[in-house]
């Protein structure tokens, strides 16, 4: 069975991605820190569906969390196949830099940047064996632009990047794909606070995008019509 893991997916982009995955029939192993119930109310809505999913939880900011639950599910999954890892866990801790605290610093960098490294170290052993995977790195238009009072942020989604180019050299030969999407100001749970009136002005599209909007983009590079795409940035950003 193809398995497609989602970091972060209970709510937001994660639970957008996890749901037009689900469409795609893959099996989907839906990953959380705190949000067990909302997790479970994704299985179910996949489920509900027709599809299948499971919950599983481990904190990507925390490599030895991470390493032990993911070897443990491979060990107990082993005619099963995690084709698509999608690294969308991140959390905002903002400041500017003259007050961000170094604990503020390192809570972002280890949930987006080194998150991104401990499972797709763990899982790209199995991609070349299979020659055959998609990695899927969710960045940010911060980490294209820069955003006043998220140095760590921008840094984070910024390295994301580089780390998407530089992994998809590595492994294209396999039949493995490395891509990001930069999505701009979406309606998520981690912009509520924001004044979505006023900052659409900003915006070309002139609104917010819906997280529905990302996740396509995502389904698409999951799929095997973006087999020959790798290595690319897609913004998703309303041509901000």
């Amino acid at each position: 069975m193809k398995y497609a893991l989602i970091t972060g997916a209970s709510r937001g982009l994660g639970r957008a991605i996890a749901l037009q995955l689900a469409k795609q029939d893959f099996a989907i192993i839906v990953n959380y820190v705190n949000s067990e119930t909302a997790a479970q109310e994704v299985v179910q809505q996949i489920k509900s569906a027709g599809g299948m999913a499971e919950k599983l939880r481990f904190d990507v900011s925390d490599e030895k969390d991470t390493e032990t639950t993911i070897k443990q599910w491979l060990a107990d999954h082993p005619n099963d196949y995690i084709d698509v890892l999608v690294n969308n866990a991140g959390v905002c801790e903002d400041a500017l830099l003259v007050f961000m605290e170094s604990a503020q610093w390192h809570r972002v960098i280890d949930t987006t940047l080194n998150g991104f490294f401990t499972l797709s170290h763990i899982l790209i052993n199995y991609m070349l064996l299979n020659r055959h995977g998609r990695i899927i790195n969710i960045s940010s238009i911060a980490g294209l632009t820069g955003v006043v009072g998220q140095v760590n942020y921008s840094a984070s989604k910024a390295a994301l990047i580089g780390a998407t180019k530089s992994l998809a050299r590595e492994v294209a030969k396999r039949k493995i794909t490395v891509n990001a999407v930069a999505p701009g100001y979406i309606a998520t749970d981690m912009t509520s606070h924001l004044d979505e009136t006023t900052l659409s002005k900003t915006i070309p599209a002139g609104r917010f995008g819906k997280p529905e909007e990302v996740a396509a983009v995502v389904g698409f590079l999951a799929s095997d019509a973006a087999s020959y795409i790798t290595g690319e940035v897609i913004k998703v950003a309303g041509g901000l």
